[in-house]
């Protein structure tokens, strides 16, 4: 059974209240009074219904706005990420296109040069070793990495720290807890 219900704050605007179907004998028993049973009620009892239910549809939006915003910053965190990883592919595939007449070794900084004519070159000899006889354009200093992936000089320090933590955890695995229920130990008080 349906009833619309106009809200005194939107009188303007009617909703829809389903209330519970009614029947003088449920589960085939009489009922001692069906007049208590299946009458409609006071037409306030409908109007609390109504904006109840108008309370519920607004709080059931705003919970979906809030999950969808987040996923949406997730989405945009993880485009970002892969504009990055993109960037970087492209930055070590020219850096290990470039001009070299030595083996590269992972762990080992090498220095870009350019010459005039446009070529771009790696050496063992930092600018600061050529002094003011550097021959060429210094274009910047990278460290190769074991992975073939270069860093830039400015970030070495800061890629070696992580290099070092990764390899405490993975010297440390067992430590890891082996169920898959989320924990949430040393979170709490």
């Amino acid at each position: 059974m349906d009833g619309t219900v106009s809200l005194p704050s939107q009188p303007e605007k009617t909703t829809k209240v389903t209330l519970v179907e009614s029947s003088v004998a449920p589960g085939g028993q009489q009922l001692v009074n069906a007049y208590q049973t299946t009458r409609v009620g006071d037409a306030m009892d409908l109007v609390a219904l109504a904006t109840q239910l108008q309370k519920a549809d607004d709080f059931i939006k705003a919970n979906a706005c809030n999950k969808l915003s987040v996923i949406a910053d997730q989405i945009r965190y993880l485009q970002e990420q892969a504009r990055k990883a993109l960037e970087e592919a492209k930055r070590d595939a020219d850096l290990h296109h470039a001009a070299c007449n030595i083996v590269k070794k992972p762990g080992n900084m090498y220095y870009l040069y350019q010459r005039p004519s446009g070529q771009k070159y790696f050496s063992i000899i930092s600018p600061k070793e050529w002094g003011s006889s550097c021959p060429h354009l210094f274009v910047g200093a990278f460290k190769l990495q074991h992975d073939m992936s270069w860093t830039p000089e400015d970030d070495v320090h800061k890629r070696d720290a992580e290099i070092a933590i990764m390899g405490k955890l993975l010297s440390q695995q067992t430590i890891l807890p082996s169920d898959k229920e989320p924990n949430f130990k040393g979170l709490s008080n």
